[in-house]
């Protein structure tokens, strides 16, 4: 079994896992039903740990792979050290408190992903964030919030920032609306601390941003914002990720997925170039 360095990614390893597992039942000419048997559990719990519903019990992958006829030591601990990880809680764990389940997810595929791609039609996204400029949309999207809570969401979104500094940072590419830099959110000393970092961040080799002008017209995406993510490994298909008030919608049916891409792409080609998009926004600082 290939290696799999995904470190604190332990939704995106479970995926790997049940893939893996899934392939290797079929292979084996297995049905649910039958390998269910073998754990005594329904088909149903087989269905759910290989969609990753489920953790993925120790005890459990040793019986699947001893049923699906795995008996080569090396790569029967190959699958067991990628369940133990698998198992481990995310550095996000720790915000539990204030981080819904639904967007833990979103957390795990963002931290494993090798290319992550946005539209964002009304704010600049959560890592290009500064402190201020997260804390003013955090506390609109949430009036009701402590300010505990706020900080603790603050400091989250810190964390993820993280991730586009480090040695294998994913390529981060945003398609993101003027009417984001035009929104004023904060006051002006906070949007014009915001420009400025994305002035920095655009400099980045791993950041690109493009933004889609007002005289750009209709695009293809104009009901809403959402994210693709791209994985290093081949088990993982793109996934798309869609939010709303209350929760989230991950999509990973290629033909679905396929559907976003063309939207970004085709916006991609409408919006201004990136190679533009430090002199549009120094134009837009000089406003505010």
């Amino acid at each position: 079994m290939a290696d799999v360095r995904l470190s604190g990614a332990p939704t995106v390893l479970r995926v790997v896992l049940g893939k893996r597992l899934q392939d290797l039942r079929e292979k084996a000419g297995l049905s649910f039903e039958e390998a269910g048997a073998a754990l005594d559990v329904t088909h149903a719990t087989i269905r759910r740990m290989e969609k990753a519903e489920v953790g993925l019990k120790i005890p459990y992958v040793e019986k699947l792979l001893t049923t699906y006829g795995v008996t080569d030591p090396e790569e029967v601990e190959g699958f067991l050290s990628l369940a133990r990880e698998s198992n481990q809680r995310g550095w996000w764990h720790g915000f539990r408190d204030v981080l819904p389940d639904w967007f833990s997810a979103f957390v795990s595929l963002e931290g494993a992903a090798s290319t992550i791609r946005a539209y964002e039609p009304h704010y600049v996204p959560g890592l290009l964030q500064t402190e201020g400029y997260a804390r003013a949309v955090l506390r609109a999207g949430m009036p009701h919030a402590s300010d505990e809570e706020i900080d603790r969401l603050v400091a989250l979104r810190r964390e993820r920032q993280a991730l586009l500094t480090r040695p294998d940072a994913p390529l981060l590419w945003v398609v993101m609306d003027e009417t984001v830099l035009r929104r004023p959110i904060g006051g002006p000393e906070i949007m014009r601390e915001q420009i400025d970092r994305l002035i920095e961040a655009t400099a980045a080799p791993n950041v690109q941003l493009q933004i889609m002008p007002f005289a750009a017209g209709p695009h293809p995406a104009m009901y809403g914002p959402f994210h693709i993510f791209r994985f290093p490994i081949p088990e993982l298909p793109d996934i798309a990720y869609s939010e709303s008030l209350v929760g989230a919608v991950y999509i990973d049916q290629r033909d679905e997925v396929s559907v976003f891409l063309e939207a970004l792409d085709r916006m991609c080609a409408q919006a201004a170039p990136a190679q533009t998009t430090q002199s549009v926004l120094g134009g837009v600082r000089k406003e505010i």
